[in-house]
């Protein structure tokens, strides 16, 4: 019987390349994303899996996701949290309501999801891995214009400490990868917010990233699921409670 893995915000991005690596390494895969059209392009591309809609900042979503496959597949070896936004603006011009829309995806969100997982692997009584997708945002503070991003993704990192302390009796491994400037949807649209923000080019920003990367390259989503793959693999299996950089060097701990 093969594995099972679910992936949050697996329409596009980080998320699809997780779930097309996960694939590889023969799990079934539940893509999951608040786009339930998007998720189900992506399962349509993996020999074997299926797409449910996941809003990540409501409790009962995630439970249901967490039930269904339980009840479809008769187990759950591997979630992997990565639904995330960001809007960028300055400190002092973030409004509350971006600030909570913020936190509750990229924060609660992954609180919420990995209570429902750790649920129900606990509940199987079988070991389990999940994964929280941070960033290097979540390691330094040194970031223009995302400051309620930065916030969420240091606490990402600190709920996987603690995560991985209180789920280690269950043999529930928790770890958290943290990726830099990555090729995606999102990225394209920080460039046109960044380079607004600085009065320069969206291609004068793009640069100014790669500079900042000593692997002299934009990160691809592929080069994060490859990490994660590894994570869920058995490979790692003594690993917990790591926070694993995954950027060229653009920032060394």
């Amino acid at each position: 019987m093969k594995k099972v893995a679910v992936v949050t915000g697996a329409g596009s991005g980080i998320g699809a390349a997780i779930a097309r690596e996960l694939a590889k390494r023969d799990y079934h895969v539940v893509a999951t994303d608040l786009n339930e059209s998007a998720a189900a392009s992506t399962a349509a591309e993996l020999a074997s899996a299926r797409a449910m809609k996941l809003d990540v900042t409501k409790a009962a979503d995630s439970i249901a996701v967490a039930n269904s496959v339980i009840e479809t597949e008769g187990r759950l070896d591997v979630w992997v949290s990565n639904a995330g936004v960001s809007k960028m603006a300055r400190f002092t011009e973030i409004t509350e309501e971006m600030y909570d829309f913020t936190l509750g995806v990229n924060l609660k969100g992954v609180f919420l999801a990995g209570q429902a997982a750790a649920s129900s692997m606990i509940k199987l009584g079988t070991p389990g891995v999940i994964v929280n997708v941070a960033s290097m945002a979540g390691k330094q503070g040194r970031v223009p214009f995302l400051s309620d991003y930065v916030a969420s993704k240091f606490g990402v990192i600190g709920l996987t400490q603690a995560m991985a302390f209180e789920l280690a009796a269950h043999q529930i491994r928790v770890n958290s990868v943290c990726p830099g400037y990555v090729a995606t949807p999102m990225q394209a649209r920080e460039l046109a917010w960044e380079a607004d923000l600085r009065g320069a080019s969206a291609e004068d920003v793009r640069r100014l990233w790669i500079a900042d990367t000593p692997l002299a390259r934009l990160e691809e989503p592929e080069d994060v699921a490859k990490v994660v793959g590894f994570l869920a693999s058995e490979d790692a299996a003594f690993i917990t409670g790591e926070a694993i950089a995954i950027n060229g060097g653009a920032f060394m701990d």
